[in-house]
C-alpha cells in the first residue's frame, strides 16, 4: 500500500478545512505603532533648572520642554523669576531647594555656589520615570535610580570649574589673596564632584558641537547636539529698508569681549557702530571708544527695539566666545548677515562662503584688527551674501524644529 500517497489523500482535505476556517474567522485587530507624543504622554516627568531669575537663553529651553511634556513637573534651585516674565510657566508650581530661604537670597543667591550640590541632591525626584535636566552649574546633579531615565541638556559644563576657570579669576579680578585663593579651593572641589555626577546622566545632549566637545573633555562622555530653539515668528525680517550701521548687541560682561569689537569701529570713522546692552564692563567698553563719534551706546532696549534694529542693521557684530550665541541666530532670523569671532557657537551658526551659501563672515582672533579685517572683508562680499539666505540658514534653530528633535531623542532613550 502507499503509505505515502494514503496520507497525502487524507491530509489534503484537511488543509481546505482549515484554510476555509481560517478565512471565515475576522482579521486580527493590529494596533498601529504609538507615535512619539503617545509613547511619552503617559511618562511622569521632571524637569530640573539651575535657577529660574530672568527669561534668557537656558529658560527659553525649559519653555520648549514645557511645552513638549506638559505634565512635567519643575524643580530648581532657587525660584526669584518677576511675574512679568513667568508668563511660560503657566500655573505651574515650582519646587526649589533650601537655598531659596537663606538670608540674602533673592540678590546673593550665586555666593551660595558651594552649598549648591548639597542642595540639588535633596531634591526627592523618586515618582519619576523621566529626568530632563538644563545643565549649566549642577542641575545634572540630581539622584536618579537604576530605573529613571536621565536626560541632561548642557548649555555648557561649568564654565569656572573647568577649561574657563583661569579666564574667570582673570576677569574677576581675584587671581591673587584671600578671596582668589579660596576661590581655587572652591571651583577644584566643584570640579571633582561635577565629573562623579556625571555618571548620574544617562544620556547627554549638547546645544553646539563646541560643548559636545567640551562635554568630552570634561566628562568623557558622548553628546548628541541639538541646537537651543529661536522665535523664527518674532526675529523675522523687517519690511524697511537696511540703514547705514553696525549692531553690536550683548551684556556688558567680560567674556563677552564687546571692547574687541569697540576698538575695532574706533578705527574705522567712516562705519558706524550702534551698542546695546549695560553691565559691569559699561565704562570699560565705552572708553574703549575713545570718544569715537561713529559709536553711540544706547544703554539697554526692550525686545521689540531690538528687533527693529536687528531689521535695518547692515550685520550684527560679535567678538565674544559664546556655547551657542542666541543673539546671532537671532541676528539671522532678520535676514541680517554676522560677522564674529569664529569659536564656539558662532561656527555651528554662520555659514561661511567656502562651506555653502554665505550668511556672514568669521575672524580667527580675538582683537581689533582681526575684527576691522573681518568687517572690510564683508564690505567686499556683501553682494554674495542675500537676506534669504541668512533667514533660511536660522530656520535651522526654530521653535518647532527644537521640539521634534528633542522629543524624537527622549523617545529614544526611554524605548
Amino acid at each position: 500500500m502507499d503509505i505515502v500517497g494514503e496520507q497525502q489523500t487524507q491530509e489534503a482535505p484537511n488543509r481546505l478545512l482549515r484554510r476555509e476556517s481560517a478565512q471565515s474567522q475576522p482579521a486580527p485587530q493590529v494596533r498601529p505603532p504609538a507615535t512619539v507624543s503617545e509613547r511619552l504622554s503617559g511618562l511622569r516627568v521632571a524637569i530640573v533648572h539651575e535657577w529660574l531669575e530672568t527669561y534668557a537663553g537656558s529658560e527659553r529651553v525649559v519653555a520648549q520642554l514645557l511645552r513638549c511634556f506638559p505634565q512635567a513637573d519643575l524643580f530648581a534651585v532657587v525660584d526669584f523669576m518677576p511675574e512679568s516674565e513667568r508668563a511660560f510657566l503657566g500655573t505651574r508650581k515650582v519646587t526649589t531647594t533650601f537655598i531659596q530661604r537663606l538670608p540674602g537670597a533673592r540678590r546673593l543667591f550665586r555666593h551660595y555656589l558651594g552649598l549648591m550640590p548639597l542642595a540639588v541632591q535633596q531634591l526627592d525626584l523618586s515618582g519619576y520615570d523621566l529626568i530632563l535636566s538644563s545643565h549649566h552649574a549642577v542641575a545634572k546633579g540630581v539622584l536618579t535610580g537604576p530605573d529613571q531615565v536621565h536626560v541632561s541638556y548642557v548649555h555648557s559644563p561649568m564654565r569656572y570649574a573647568w577649561d574657563l576657570q583661569h579666564q574667570y579669576l582673570r576677569e574677576a579680578g581675584i587671581e591673587r589673596g584671600l578671596r582668589g585663593l579660596y576661590a581655587r579651593w572652591l571651583f577644584s572641589r566643584l570640579r571633582v564632584w561635577d565629573a562623579a555626577s556625571a555618571h548620574g546622566v544617562d544620556h547627554f545632549v549638547a546645544n553646539s558641537f563646541y560643548i559636545a566637545r567640551r562635554i568630552g573633555k570634561a566628562y568623557r562622555r558622548q553628546a548628541a547636539v541639538i541646537h537651543p530653539p529661536v522665535d523664527t515668528e518674532r526675529f523675522r525680517p523687517g519690511t524697511g529698508p537696511r540703514e547705514d550701521f553696525y549692531l553690536l548687541a550683548c551684556r556688558l560682561v567680560p567674556y563677552k569681549r564687546a571692547d574687541v569689537i569697540v576698538r575695532a569701529f574706533a578705527r574705522m570713522p567712516d562705519r558706524r557702530l550702534v551698542v546695546v546692552g549695560d553691565g559691569t564692563e559699561g565704562a570699560r567698553v565705552r572708553a574703549a571708544a575713545d570718544g569715537a563719534a561713529n559709536i553711540v551706546f544706547v544703554g539697554s532696549v526692550d525686545q521689540q527695539a531690538l528687533i527693529g534694529l536687528m531689521q535695518r542693521a547692515r550685520a550684527f557684530v560679535f567678538g565674544g566666545e559664546e556655547d551657542f550665541g542666541i543673539a546671532l541666530a537671532e541676528a539671522q532670523a532678520c535676514a541680517t548677515p554676522v560677522i564674529a569671532y569664529g569659536r564656539g557657537g558662532a561656527a555651528d551658526i554662520v555659514v561661511q562662503e567656502q562651506d555653502g551659501t554665505p550668511t556672514g563672515i568669521l575672524f580667527d582672533r580675538q582683537d581689533a584688527d582681526a575684527a576691522a579685517e573681518a568687517v572690510e572683508r564683508f564690505e567686499r562680499q556683501r553682494d554674495a551674501i542675500s537676506p534669504e539666505a541668512c533667514r533660511q540658514n536660522a530656520m535651522r534653530f526654530s521653535e518647532p524644529r527644537f521640539r521634534s528633535e528633542i522629543t524624537a531623542f527622549v523617545a529614544a532613550a526611554v524605548a
